[in-house]
């Protein structure tokens, strides 16, 4: 069923849902928040989009399938924790820039793994839930 109701506000709600999403990733390391929880509230983003315009239309948005994502996410989580091991620190120790970056903040292997979190929920999620609904 598609309403042009909830069409109407999936366009609007997508882009703000996707800005609050990666607001949570980069909030993550200082407070509540982070990779898993920016990347659930990115995927509900999706998934509203899917409802309200079908599957098909939301994997064009997307362009890349959602499996994809995974060995990204993995592939930059994985090197977070091995970085520090180059410079003589046990692994997922900390690094961090010297200077803040003005609307970021500090960015580090925190902020790294995160984003691989980020990654990995985001293409889990949607890879589960398109491939129950196109299924159907």
């Amino acid at each position: 069923m598609k309403s042009a109701i909830l069409q109407t506000a999936t366009r609007y709600l997508l882009p703000i849902l996707l800005l609050f999403s990666f607001f949570l990733l980069l909030r993550g390391h200082y407070y509540p928040g982070g990779g898993f929880v920016g990347g659930l509230v990115a995927s509900i983003a999706f998934v509203l989009h899917s409802f309200a315009n079908g599957t098909e239309a939301t994997m064009k948005i997307l362009r890349y399938k959602p499996l994809s994502l995974i060995p990204i996410g993995l592939g930059i989580a994985a090197i977070s924790v091995v970085l520090p091991l180059l410079f003589g620190l046990p692994a997922m120790t900390g690094l961090w820039f010297e200077e803040p970056i003005p609307v970021i903040g500090m960015i580090g292997t925190a902020l790294f793994f995160d984003l691989g979190v980020y990654f990995v929920v985001i293409g889990v999620v949607l890879t589960i839930l398109f491939t129950i609904a196109l299924e159907e």
